[in-house]
């Protein structure tokens, strides 16, 4: 039975989120886009966990789904906080997922969290304590918790990232690394990235949304293959926990040049530097410090060559966002009604949003909506666009009809399709 989950969401108690995300209008994101099973986010908040409680029934061990509602849709217990700790002279911001098996778990895991700092703050809490200490609490908890950190790359709050973050993860999480089975890659970096640290190896590698918004759903996700039957809790951690298991068939991925903070830059002067042919640390403009990106603090600790994939490694698959296929495709805004209306006809003539970009015939979607949008996908699936990446919390710029050059001449990326298998 294949399980696309999107574990990490947020509620519009986090903060700049949209207040249109609810329990119904995540389920009702989640039927469109193919999601299965999807992540109730901000679960510390007390608020959003009220509604949580008055909104979602039990479905099978450790899931839950909307009370009375027809669908399929599966929620795990999810939610993301933040620890702020000083180590070895420095300050550290790290972001961490945490998912839990029921409401009694997480009761008594915000028990305990509440005396790091206060939960009714954000739907994503600052804690004034340690990445091993968040650990130790949570596992003192509920031993059947699942702790990860999340965007493991991004600058700011990354457990490897360049301003905040650690060489490995031993060092970020001590004794309580134990305890640690999956990192989240982010939106800039890619499981193809992550293949050349080889102390990434023991740990699964997973990809969700971090939505603020409903739109952005599914961006990013997991596929599971779950035996029929026995879809739980315990069979969705268990499969990211037994690396090599088999359950965790597959990704789907950002392209990464597209996530905000791929490329070294600075936001305020609009510069950005592919730290693969500069190793430039100060911007040319203002002579400030530069965001280093994604690709070169991965570099910087790789140990292996790009294009290395290791045995066992998970496949995965890029993709772009649908109703950012239609918008760069007919060059309107992502929002424009035209690009709505154009996103419901494909919708509601051959299925959800996912099984479009993957699977769809490309005569079927040019018969909806044109020959352009058709070629867009089909570029898209055979990696044949062009990007102009992301730097310093700006989003990568994408041309899936190649319209424009890039400047070395080029005009595409590799493959869409990468397996570990090759």
């Amino acid at each position: 039975m294949k399980i696309i989950s999107d574990l990490h969401v947020h509620s519009r108690f986090s903060m700049a989120c949209s207040s249109k995300i609810t329990v119904l209008g995540i389920e009702q994101a989640s039927v469109q886009k193919g999601i299965n099973l999807v992540g109730t986010g901000d679960l510390t908040h007390p608020e959003w966990l009220k509604e949580l409680k008055e909104n979602l029934e039990p479905a099978e061990p450790g899931l839950f789904k909307v009370k009375g509602s027809p669908g399929g849709t599966r929620f795990i217990l999810s939610g993301e906080v933040s620890t702020v700790f000083n180590k070895d002279g420095k300050q550290r911001r790290i972001h961490h997922l945490m998912l839990l098996p029921s409401f009694e778990a997480a009761y008594a895991v915000n028990e305990r969290l509440s005396k790091h700092g206060d939960l009714m703050s954000d739907g994503r809490p600052q804690l004034s304590m340690s990445a091993a200490e968040l650990v130790e609490e949570i596992f003192n908890s509920e031993a059947d918790a699942f702790v990860l950190p999340a965007h493991a790359w991004t600058p700011y709050f990354g457990v490897f990232g360049a301003l905040t973050g650690f060489d490995s993860m031993k060092e970020a999480y001590e004794d309580q690394e134990k305890h640690i089975h999956a990192l989240e890659s982010g939106l800039s970096s890619d499981p193809a990235m992550n293949w050349r640290l080889s102390m990434i190896d023991k740990y699964s590698i997973i990809s969700n949304s971090d939505m603020h918004s409903l739109d952005k759903l599914g961006r990013e996700a997991n596929i599971f293959d779950v035996e029929s039957g026995k879809l739980s809790y315990k069979s969705i951690t268990g499969a990211m926990k037994e690396k090599g298991s088999g359950v965790l068939k597959s990704t789907i991925e950002f392209y990464p040049e597209e996530g905000k903070y791929h490329y070294d830059g600075h936001r305020q002067c609009g510069f950005s530097v592919d730290p693969e042919k500069s190793q430039l640390k100060k911007c040319p403009v203002c002579a400030r410090s530069l965001v280093i990106g994604v690709l070169h603090r991965i570099n910087d600790l790789a140990d292996r060559p790009p294009g290395f994939v290791p045995k066992g490694a998970v496949p995965f698959v890029k993709l772009v966002p649908l109703r950012e296929v239609i918008a760069n495709a007919t060059r309107k805004g992502v929002y424009s009604v035209a690009v709505g209306r154009t996103y419901s006809d494909l919708i509601s003539s051959i299925g959800t949003e996912l099984d479009i970009l993957m699977n769809a015939n490309d005569e079927d979607i040019a018969a909806i909506a044109g020959p352009e949008i058709s070629q867009a996908i089909a570029n898209m699936r055979n990696g044949n666009i062009t990007i102009k990446p992301g730097y310093a919390g700006v989003f990568g710029e994408i041309d899936l009809l190649n319209r424009t050059k890039r400047e070395d001449g080029t005009a595409g990326q590799r493959s869409l399709f990468t397996s570990g298998n090759k």
